[in-house]
């Protein structure tokens, strides 16, 4: 879930005229994507959606730092990472529709207001990524559940005192330190992709019985909106 809004649609704003212009492509766009996903995209989403699309032409996104133990490798092609990530802060939303993609979207869409100033500091906190998304596997390890958390990693220049979010929804929790094994993927994120790349890590790890076995992340470094996603699964070790 890169936030990366639709490129293609930005322009620098020049007279307040063109600044309602933009923010309706912008809001269009984005409606149109939700609809794919079933999805309603509330007007309220303008402003949020062009803030976040304009810092994103100029800012770099913040990655989440970690250390890395281990790749494993196969022909050239990386199998997995070992890695180690510190203790953070992180915005945090429970969401549970009826489909997975409508969570992810519907609890992203709730953070950008959080990220794009709706917010005690009243600032553009900026963006970081990934944004991930903790998914659970019911008993037989056969399907996700529908409840998942969708969460934002504070920049680290706000990780001592995060601004509080106006939205009573989203939590500021602190997370441990983690070592996690991540696999990366392309494409869309839904119930069957997520079993399937659970399943596929699974059987690449030579331990899996280390990992927590019905928690799982699902990173994303591209936005809802994008056609070929940039994500990771994540397989966390147990403590």
């Amino acid at each position: 879930m890169q936030q990366e809004g639709p490129d293609s649609a930005y322009h620098s704003s020049g007279s307040g005229q063109e600044d309602e212009a933009e923010q309706e492509r912008l809001l269009s766009y984005w409606q149109s994507v939700g609809r794919g996903h079933q999805v309603d995209v509330p007007r309220d989403m303008a402003e949020p959606i062009q803030q976040l699309t304009r810092n994103n032409q100029h800012q770099e996104r913040e990655r989440i730092p970690f250390t890395l133990i281990h790749r494993k490798e196969k022909f050239g092609e990386v199998l997995y990472e070992k890695r180690q990530y510190g203790k953070a802060k992180w915005a945090c939303i429970k969401m549970q529709e009826e489909q997975y993609e409508q969570s992810i979207c519907l609890g992203f869409m709730k953070l950008m207001k959080y990220i794009c100033e709706q917010n005690s500091s009243g600032l553009y906190l900026g963006m970081t990524v990934p944004i991930v998304t903790i998914v659970r596997t019911n008993e037989s390890h056969s399907e996700i559940t529908p409840s998942v958390t969708v969460a934002y990693y504070l920049p680290e220049e706000l990780q001592e005192q995060p601004p509080q979010p106006y939205d009573s929804d989203i939590i500021i929790e602190e997370w441990p330190p983690t070592v996690v094994y991540t696999r990366s993927f392309r494409g869309v994120t839904n119930e069957d992709s997520i079993m399937r790349e659970i399943n596929f890590l699974e059987e690449l790890l030579e331990s899996p019985e280390l990992c927590l076995q019905n928690i799982f992340i699902v990173a994303g470094y591209t936005n809802p909106a994008a056609a070929n996603r940039h994500n990771e699964i994540w397989f966390l070790q147990r403590p």
